[in-house]
């Protein structure tokens, strides 16, 4: 599971764009969003880090260097 901290996420609608944008790239993609640690996990056999980075970025976050 790749994890991303990421600054600027604040309440449902940064979980359901975020979660929409892994899920169109990726249906079979597994999406845990934490409000609190400010992070993004993905597991995906589709994505990689610098696809995610880019649907993070497309969705108006910028992620940190990965955590894991």
């Amino acid at each position: 599971m790749l994890t991303l901290k990421v600054e600027g996420m604040s309440c449902q609608h940064c979980v359901k764009a975020i979660t929409k944008a892994v899920g169109d790239a990726d249906p079979l993609a597994m999406v845990e969003i934490s409000l609190e640690q400010n992070t993004v996990s993905v597991e995906s056999r589709v994505l990689d880090e610098a696809r995610l980075r880019k649907l993070l970025a497309a969705e108006g976050y910028e992620p940190a260097p990965s955590l894991t």
